[in-house]
């Protein structure tokens, strides 16, 4: 039996997979908020004594940077070690892996009503595929074909400098520039971004903010549901662009690692807020950004780019990863 486990900063959620179902099929889940737990121990602790199942393995995606079997996460104050999770949980083996990793191991499973196509393209069989995916933070990971199978990789590049694209974009490199000590993608190309974005226009005076609008952002801690919302649902300027301009950085980041890696494989987007937002990136915004590279616009024609839609990918990729090692360890 496999314990596997999605760590975001929002919620975590965690599963227990056998051998025989796969990691389509979890024999028991459930979803926790994660600021509720002060570390990832305490909340297994409490999952493995709700449910029947004895477990010898665990695998875990976390949103961090997974060094030497330890991960301090990016948005979480919380600190994980493959050995003291191993020990203080009596498993056999605890795997960490990046939360894009887990993304990136799901990717080659997806079944069609998984996923949105955004653009069709000629994907090159065994070509490198790339996921960029934007939630409270701004994930992004890879593929590449080993001659057998698809092997997934991890990346920071959501921590990577933010080039601006257009006019407005410079203006708001500028504007945080003089506020933050680096501007990253991360900053403008997620949950965050959008955030960041939306106090970018409303202080340089793009629109005004409607007073309904208003009381509902100082009613919550996080305004991107209610940004989000307002631009698909209504009227409101200063949403519409908000919107728009994430769409567009988010394109063009996902054009500059189609490049990097060669993605003839093709480009998924992964995280909480594409699914979400299927009729903007459809609208065309997006793949024009993506498409803007000069000489190698051709090129990125011919590059499949598809929304992932199941909400679980990432536990499911955590899920496979921790029972294809686990037929290893045996």
């Amino acid at each position: 039996m496999l314990l596997a486990g999605d760590i975001g900063a929002t919620k975590t959620s965690l599963a227990i997979y056998s051998a025989e179902d796969g990691p389509h099929r979890p024999l028991v889940e459930a979803t926790f908020p994660s600021d509720d737990y002060p570390d990832l121990e305490t909340l297994a602790r409490e999952f493995l004594a709700r449910v029947e199942y004895e477990v010898q393995y665990a695998s875990f995606g976390v949103a961090g940077p997974v060094v030497d079997g330890h991960v301090k996460t990016t948005n979480l104050p919380w600190e994980m070690d493959e050995t003291q999770l191993r020990d203080a949980l009596g498993l056999q083996k605890v795997y960490l892996l990046n939360d894009l990793e887990s993304i990136a191991n799901a990717v080659p499973s997806l079944e069609a009503n998984d996923l949105f196509t955004l653009n069709e393209g000629r994907p090159e069989p065994g070509g490198a595929i790339g996921i960029v995916a934007p939630g409270t933070g701004l994930g992004e990971g890879f593929l590449v074909w080993d001659g057998n199978r698809y092997r997934a990789y991890p990346s920071e590049g959501g921590h990577t400098d933010f080039a601006p694209a257009t006019e407005a974009e410079v203006d708001l490199l500028r504007f945080w520039l003089v506020r933050k000590e680096h501007v990253s993608y991360e900053m403008v190309c997620s949950g965050i971004g959008i955030g960041n974005i939306y106090t970018f226009l409303k202080e340089t005076g793009y629109a005004p903010e409607p007073d309904w609008l208003a009381e509902q952002l100082a009613a919550t801690d996080d305004p991107t549901p209610v940004i989000v919302r307002a631009a698909l649902e209504k009227d409101v300027p200063l949403c519409d662009t908000t919107l728009s301009m994430f769409i567009s950085i988010l394109g063009a980041e996902a054009g500059n690692l189609a490049l990097k890696l060669l993605a003839t494989g093709g480009i998924y987007l992964g995280g909480g807020i594409p699914p979400r937002i299927v009729s903007a990136l459809q609208a065309g915004g997006f793949m024009q950004a993506f498409l803007r590279k000069g000489r190698f616009a051709d090129l990125l024609r011919r590059v499949p780019v598809r929304v992932i839609l199941n909400s679980k990918a990432a536990l499911m990729g955590a899920a496979a990863y921790g029972l294809e090692m686990e037929q290893q360890d045996i």
